[in-house]
């Protein structure tokens, strides 16, 4: 018997322990034994009859309506040379109409103004823009649950007895159908939902093919976050769309399994496939021999004699000649129920003619509801709806318990923990909002508001005479450098950055915190960690936070009180609050269920800066700032800080360059970095990443590595002088925590996350780097094969619409776009592929929530996120700890601005660590990727060893 146990509560600390293999740990479940024959081998463990004890895990009904019976038809090689094809035939035996809608009348009734949606969430990544899309189509947000979420007596519940739906829409995810982990409950819904309209995107478009027996099996190669053209039969769904080569309809596609046209039952009709074959994003635009040209991928990417010593999951190997130039099914629908299929991803932001298909299947929903309505009405009232656009699934199931208890045993209903930001995984409204002012309220109680006023004083064109911003920190707060921060815009061109801030040890309310996860986190429900404190006395104390670090930070932001007016004139959003990292290990606290790996640092640090200096680098100003509580007064730090900043002359910086730089006399590159895995090792990983995405487990996914070096006690400010000299960057930055012996060397060149005084949060995702051109000529070359390159816009498209995604959890409806895609920036050292989010952050959510929702950055992880946080955690050998993290600001007045911690010296406890790693796509090279990912380490271990 299968244990059923959902992907985002996984315990087991190694997900691919021995002692897994014979229970359904999460994701890892069925493909324990070999995952690439999950789909393409004999020995797959398929739902058969025999594996049909389900009755209180949920596969199918608990009454025997449906039996399963596997059969395999020779097809494709495994790795024991014999050729076979595994599908799944779901047979139906007696199968009745669920509850009264057997009773349907044909009847006329006006359309309605909303639809009311459910939508599956396959722990994909891409729901959230599916969401956006509905929200406004429909009128009316959709509810979202995940696939494991409901039992199948829930669902009927609220889908018949209710009538709480109009239809149903199931996610992309990573997977198989043919996996029930992967899928959940959507088999089901295809398999009995039969009187319901009903959308499968990718995932849910093989589920649809899959529940009526065709058979699914590895695309002729891997396709994600690649275009194509589309032709179609003009049905309803694609009513108003054009088709076939050079029509204009070009769709983003994330797949590496297909329907099997060959396979395809009757009762499918096929409705849509490529027309061409895949196509650059912006080579498309700006090149016209894009658009009849297939890309010719190199299959030695694919198919590697090394494969098989890699490890079992490689071991089929499929033959992608045959098949590479055919036409890939993309579209599908039931001959006589309203179900329809794509294989491509209508939601991309990428996809021409996206929202058309969304309000297409709203109008086959309109339509289907005018023709067939039970008799009893289905009303549609206004109440009904609020009732049903709630946080979570929680107080579904206790309406659903009190409804139908006498008929069902509650006890063997299993139940989800809630993760990290699970209750943004569905629509905040009323109940939400309550819960969080009835939490901050019990805090306040406890500890009472926190009323904080600001002064500030601003130094018009002050800056550059004073030597620029180097030289205001060097003079203010170098000199002893202990407990200092400096979120350094060393790079403004461009308009890239404006501002910097930096301080010290300041006032009576500066503290400084740590935290570490408890040996037991595996999320922030019943992990928890210790938090140590420290403020301006000295007086130290520790404490357990059963509910994580950044609940705990929630509720500290959400304490303060303050007055709008008091920042009316400040040109930027920190006025004083927390400054510090997240370490990438907080993942436990917004959805992961678990880290593989322990961090030698803490997992988060922050200073409450009280006291800080800021520099508009845009008109040279320079501003001073100071918070204190309502009942105190503070200006003995502005009235000193005042004196010493006007006092400052740039000829000191003469003196300051001779104090802080002395580099090497002698060449010490041989006694350099160890890495943490070999050429040959990094090399290997990259080729399981590969044989992950091949097998449908990810579309990227961004793998990582460290080098590391014992450092001599030096001058480490001076190491991040140099840094930034050598490679400035606009979310650079400098920290140090003395008691910890930590300091933090940070040149990124990314943004994780942004969120201004007028709640529009920002993400700006770098993916795609090269290295700068000996020469002009050269430089230009590189920068335009950048742009053009299919694989790093495959890499930066799948980002943005992850990115997209995440904003979708906690941004107004509508609001979240692009405004700039794929934009080439030009470094010291690189040229990088950028993009740019916006979005409107909804007013019931709060700063931290919108971290939670996105931490940690998508293009450190990849996409689905989740899944590839999995993979990852087993591949890499070591915690990534700040590495991959964020490093910025949470300022009293619920503004924030993170980095994402790349290009960064970590000296710790007498060992200096650079992390570096890439996005592994289908259309990697593994020899490239190594390449790449020591050519981020450049800058950052030259700087290093310059100080030795």
């Amino acid at each position: 018997m299968f244990l059923r146990i959902s992907l985002p509560s996984l315990k087991s600390a190694n997900p691919l322990s021995q002692n897994n293999k014979n229970t359904s740990i999460g994701h890892f479940s069925c493909k324990k034994m070999n995952l690439s024959l999950r789909l393409l081998s004999s020995e797959l463990t398929c739902p058969t009859s025999e594996a049909m004890q389900y009755k209180n895990v949920n596969f199918l009904l608990s009454k025997p309506s449906a039996r399963v019976s596997c059969f395999i038809n020779k097809d494709v090689c495994n790795r024991d040379g014999r050729n076979v094809r595994v599908s799944c035939q779901l047979m139906h035996d007696h199968l009745e109409e669920s509850y009264e809608r057997n009773k349907r009348l044909q009847m006329s009734l006006p359309k309605q103004d909303f639809v009311r949606t459910l939508l599956i969430d396959n722990y994909d990544s891409y729901t959230y823009n599916i969401y956006q899309e509905l929200s406004i189509i429909n009128g009316v947000p959709p509810v979202v649950i995940q696939n494991d979420d409901w039992t199948w007596e829930e669902l009927c519940y609220y889908l018949y007895k209710e009538n709480a739906f109009d239809n149903i829409v199931i996610s992309p995810g990573p997977g198989s159908p043919a996996c029930p982990e992967d899928i959940g409950i959507c088999l089901q819904i295809l398999l009995k939902c039969r009187d319901i309209p009903v959308l499968g995107v990718c995932l849910g478009h093989q589920a649809l093919g899959y529940v009526h027996g065709a058979q699914i099996v590895h695309a002729s190669e891997p396709v994600h976050g690649r275009l194509s053209e589309v032709e179609h039969n003009g049905c309803q769904l694609f009513h108003g769309i054009p088709s076939g080569r050079n029509s204009g309809f070009k769709v983003v596609r994330y797949h590496s399994l297909v329907i099997d046209s060959e396979s395809l039952p009757e009762v499918l009709i096929p409705i849509a496939w490529t027309s061409t074959g895949t196509l650059p994003f912006i080579g498309s635009k700006v090149s016209d021999k894009y658009n009849s040209r297939e890309i010719q991928i190199d299959q030695s990417i694919f198919v590697d004699p090394v494969l098989p010593e890699v490890g079992d999951r490689s071991s089929n190997i499929i033959d992608y000649g045959k098949t590479r130039n055919a036409k890939v099914l993309m579209g599908v629908k039931h001959s006589t129920r309203p179900h329809y299929g794509v294989q491509f991803h209508p939601e991309s932001v990428a996809t021409c003619h996206g929202s058309q298909i969304f309000k297409n299947f709203r109008e086959i929903t309109d339509d289907y509801w005018l023709r067939f309505r039970s008799s009893y009405k289905k009303e549609k009232r206004a109440n009904s709806d609020a009732h049903m656009q709630v946080s979570s699934a929680s107080r579904l199931y206790r309406d659903f318990n009190r409804s139908i208890s006498s008929d069902n045993n509650a006890a063997d209903r299993p139940r989800k923990e809630n993760h990290g930001d699970k209750d943004l995984a569905h629509n905040n409204t009323d109940i939400k909002c309550m819960d969080m002012f009835n939490m901050v309220n019990a805090h306040h109680a406890s500890t009472g508001f926190k009323c904080l006023k600001l002064k500030w004083r601003k130094f018009s064109h002050l800056a550059g005479q004073v030597g620029g911003a180097k030289s205001i920190f060097c003079q203010l707060f170098g000199h002893e450098a202990e407990n200092t921060f400096w979120l350094d815009s060393s790079s403004t061109e461009m308009g890239r950055a404006r501002f910097s801030f930096m301080g010290g040890k300041g006032g009576s309310l500066w503290k400084q915190l740590k935290f570490r996860l408890s040996d037991q986190s595996d999320g922030c429900s019943n992990g928890g960690g210790y938090l140590s404190l420290e403020d301006s006395e000295g007086s130290a104390k520790t404490i357990f936070l059963e509910g994580g670090f950044l609940d705990y930070l929630n509720k500290e932001l959400q304490s303060y009180r303050y007055d709008k007016d008091e920042y009316e004139g400040l040109p930027f959003d920190f006025h004083g609050g927390y400054v510090g990292y997240i370490g990438y290990d907080l993942k436990v606290e917004c959805g992961v269920t678990s880290n593989r790996h322990k961090s030698k640092t803490p997992d988060a640090c922050f200073f409450f800066a009280d006291n800080l200096v800021a520099i508009d680098h845009k008109n040279d100003d320079v501003y001073l700032l100071a918070i204190h509580e309502e009942s105190s007064s503070m200006t003995q730090w502005l009235d000193g800080t005042e004196e010493k900043l006007l006092s400052l002359t740039g000829s000191v910086m003469i003196d300051l360059e001779r104090q802080y730089f002395r580099p090497s006399t002698f060449s010490s590159r041989n006694a350099g970095f160890t890495a943490e895995k070999s050429r040959e090792h990094y090399i290997r990983d990259v080729k399981k990443c590969l044989n992950y995405i091949r097998d449908g487990e990810s579309y990227e996914l961004c793998l990582t590595t460290q080098i590391r070096k014992p450092i001599e006690a030096l001058n480490y400010l001076g190491i991040y002088l140099h840094l930034r000299e050598r490679n400035p960057a606009p979310y650079a930055a400098w920290l140090n925590f003395s008691k910890e012996d930590l300091c933090i060397c940070c040149s990124s060149p990314e943004r994780f996350l942004q969120l201004d005084r007028n709640d529009m949060l920002e993400a700006k995702p770098i993916k795609g780097t090269v290295a700068r051109g000996a020469t002009e000529e050269e430089d230009e070359q590189l920068k335009l094969k950048l742009q053009l390159s299919e694989k790093d816009q495959a890499e930066n498209l799948m980002i943005v619409d992850l990115l997209r995604n995440d904003l979708g959890r906690v941004c107004d409806p509508g609001s979240v776009h692009v405004p700039h895609l794929m934009d080439i920036q030009s470094y010291a050292t690189v040229h990088t592929m950028v993009s740019t989010i916006r979005g409107k952050k909804r007013s019931d959510v709060s700063a931290v929530d919108c971290v939670k929702a996105a931490f940690p950055g998508g293009s450190m992880t990849g996409a689905p996120k989740l899944r590839s946080m999995e993979l990852l955690d087993s591949l890499e050998s070591c915690s990534r700890g700040i590495y991959s993290g964020c490093i910025g600001f949470f300022s009293y007045n619920q503004t924030f601005d993170l980095n994402i911690v790349i290009r960064t010296v970590v000296i710790h406890e007498g060992e200096a660590s650079i992390g570096a790693g890439g996005a592994i796509v289908a259309l990697s090279n593994p020899e490239d990727e190594y390449e790449e990912m020591i050519l981020k380490t450049k800058a950052p271990v030259n700087t290093v060893i310059d100080f030795e």
